[in-house]
């Protein structure tokens, strides 16, 4: 299986390190053309504004979006990609006017665990997986959900990790640590 990781800015190395120990084919995507050849997609943990402004001017946001609505495409956002997945935003997303692709019912809080100096690790039970090593660096959250969004791990209150239909998001950062069990997760949903 073909899995791209959009490589403009971003954790792009590490996600494709875990996929390839976990047997997938990584590929680096930098254009729409490159988006076109994977079967699934993962939007990295970075900087969420530079990410969706790159996605957008790219024209891959537009062929994502398609894709899942058209093919049920998987897509995962972890940290700066679950706010990118997101379908409407908080204060600090509506203040600078970000783009989001809409790909979940949810509300996200960008900077919902502060600052990067608030940066910390905790153990997770996620999707079934138990004490899960969860690496949160000025994270997000979903503030809501609609029906449709299954939450799969909360954390302080507040939803950390979620999915609907073929989409993934996390709040931290799963590629950061040896622990390859969400990848092996989002692989396995992929292949259905």
């Amino acid at each position: 299986m073909k899995v791209g990781v959009i490589g403009l800015q971003g954790d792009v190395e590490e996600h494709l390190t875990a996929l390839e120990k976990c047997g997938a084919e990584p590929v680096w995507i930098r254009s729409v053309a490159e988006l076109e050849q994977v079967d699934a997609f993962i939007i990295p943990g970075g900087e969420s504004t530079t990410i969706g402004k790159l996605m957008w001017e790219s024209g891959m946001s537009k062929v994502v979006k398609k894709k899942v609505a058209e093919e049920k495409f998987p897509v995962w956002g972890t940290c700066a990609g679950m706010i990118l997945v997101a379908s409407r935003g908080d204060v600090q997303v509506k203040r600078t006017g970000q783009r989001l692709l809409g790909l979940m019912d949810a509300e996200v809080d960008r900077n919902a665990f502060g600052r990067q100096r608030e940066s910390f690790e905790v153990e997770l039970n996620v999707a079934g997986i138990k004490r899960f090593n969860a690496v949160f660096i000025r994270a997000p959250a979903f503030e809501r959900v609609g029906k449709s969004c299954k939450v799969l791990a909360k954390f302080d209150g507040k939803i950390v990790a979620a999915e609907q239909g073929s989409v993934l998001a996390t709040a931290f950062h799963p590629e950061l640590t040896d622990d390859l069990r969400l990848h092996e997760y989002f692989l396995a949903n992929a292949k259905r």
